[in-house]
């Protein structure tokens, strides 16, 4: 048996294992997010992206993904946070959001982690702050914190 189904065999059970939420980690500057593992489909290296005239600013533009034409959102960008140069780090997330596969550029991918939902809190509520409507909970890790966030919510707004 794998270690996730024996979580969720005991969560099942009514154990204290509870939820389980399986993440991908990422960095963008010094803050660590994460996102739904189950929405990822793969993890790249920066590819060669082809700009796509009169885009949004945070629209990288577009790659080509084994025959595949996928739009590459720059996520520090969508953030409002300064913009970086690509590095030996920068990666791309290839996710499928409603139905649609987009890239999103972060600093570095960090891990995989799997964390219970009851580490989890809701984000504080701190005035009119645009990226607070993108963060669905913040996770409380051992020495840090982890804000998880809705990426349909970030290229529907």
């Amino acid at each position: 048996m794998t270690e996730t189904s024996n979580a969720k065999t005991y969560a099942q059970a009514g154990g204290a294992a509870g939820e389980l939420l399986q993440l991908v980690s990422f960095k963008l500057g010094n803050e660590e997010f994460g996102v739904d593992i189950l929405k990822v489909q793969e993890i790249n290296r920066m590819l060669q992206v082809t700009h796509v005239p009169n885009a949004p600013p945070y629209v990288e533009g577009v790659i080509n993904l084994r025959g595949k034409v996928i739009p590459v959102v720059d996520l520090r960008q969508r953030l409002g946070l300064e913009r970086k140069e690509n590095d030996k780090h920068t990666r791309i997330i290839v996710m499928e959001l409603s139905g649609k596969v987009i890239g999103f550029v972060v600093d570095a991918v960090s891990e995989v982690l799997r964390i219970q939902k009851s580490v989890t809190e809701p984000p504080p509520q701190i005035g009119d702050g645009m990226n607070a409507q993108y963060i669905t909970a913040v996770g409380k890790l051992d020495d840090r914190l982890l804000t998880l966030l809705d990426l349909e919510k970030v290229l529907l707004n």
